[in-house]
């Protein structure tokens, strides 16, 4: 199934978005996303109504260095464990809505990936449990201020800027993400490929590092690392991030 996070005539929905690509539809969903859904019955054409970031996270963590290809053009060695870091959730946009430079940067990179998001509540899961915990699958960009956090010898301030979190276009909540296409591209060339079983530390590994730090809730999104290729975007290009079985999720780049 795939969940969305809608702007209707009406206000916002969580819906499933149905159909053939070109035709597909948004079939509203009651209150919440999680467990086993209930309809209103109102559905609408997805193309009369807005697609927003489908979850709105009470937090967003990251995994750096997690493709042993991004960890070499970084410079630095690929880690023995999961590395992780946080992001605001003021940092979520969705599909369409602008990535806003700001002005203390002088570089500002795109870095695709393939995110997570929980379920239910949960710690100290095993990696063999994970699937029992997560809702679904969604694609993301892990927008990076690359001289701020270079600079500043930890993460922070380089990835947590507004905007600095697209998510989208919707939550897959039925896939197997071991070998997965996964690719950007800027002004539609294309800047990373590579596949998701060429990260170091698998979906269940990382729950499983994650979960026995913090408890994890519903709605929270896990980034899961992203391959060789980043690079800056400059205001009036626009950056795309494709991850197989999922879809495209697209956002154009403006200075502040």
């Amino acid at each position: 199934m795939k969940l969305a996070r809608v702007a209707t005539p009406d206000g916002m929905a969580f819906a499933a978005i149905e159909g053939e690509q070109g035709s597909e539809t948004a079939r509203e969903i009651a209150e919440h996303p999680f467990g086993e859904p209930t309809f209103t019955g109102r559905i609408w054409p997805l193309n009369q109504i807005r697609l927003l970031a489908p979850i709105l996270a009470s937090k967003v963590i990251a995994i750096g260095k997690n493709y042993a290809d991004h960890a070499a053009e970084m410079g630095s060695v690929p880690p023995e464990n999961p590395v992780i870091f946080l992001k605001p959730n003021t940092a979520i946009i969705g599909p369409g809505v602008p990535i806003v430079r700001p002005p203390s940067s002088q570089r500002v990179d795109y870095e695709g990936e393939l995110a997570v998001v929980i379920g239910r509540p949960c710690k100290d899961v095993k990696a063999a449990q994970a699937n029992k915990v997560i809702l679904g699958y969604t694609v993301a960009n892990d927008v990076t201020a690359r001289d701020q956090q270079q600079a500043d010898g930890q993460w922070t301030r380089g990835k947590g800027y507004d905007t600095f979190c697209p998510l989208g276009p919707w939550i897959e909540t039925d896939l197997d993400v071991a070998d997965l296409a996964i690719s950007t591209t800027l002004d539609g060339a294309e800047r990373q490929s590579s596949r998701t079983s060429l990260m170091l530390h698998s979906v269940g590994d990382i729950i499983e590092w994650i979960s026995a730090v913090m408890t994890l809730m519903p709605g929270d999104v896990i980034l899961t690392g992203t391959p060789a290729g980043v690079g800056p975007m400059a205001a009036g290009q626009t950056v795309a991030v494709t991850v197989e079985g999922i879809g495209t999720l697209t956002n154009p780049v403006v200075e502040k």
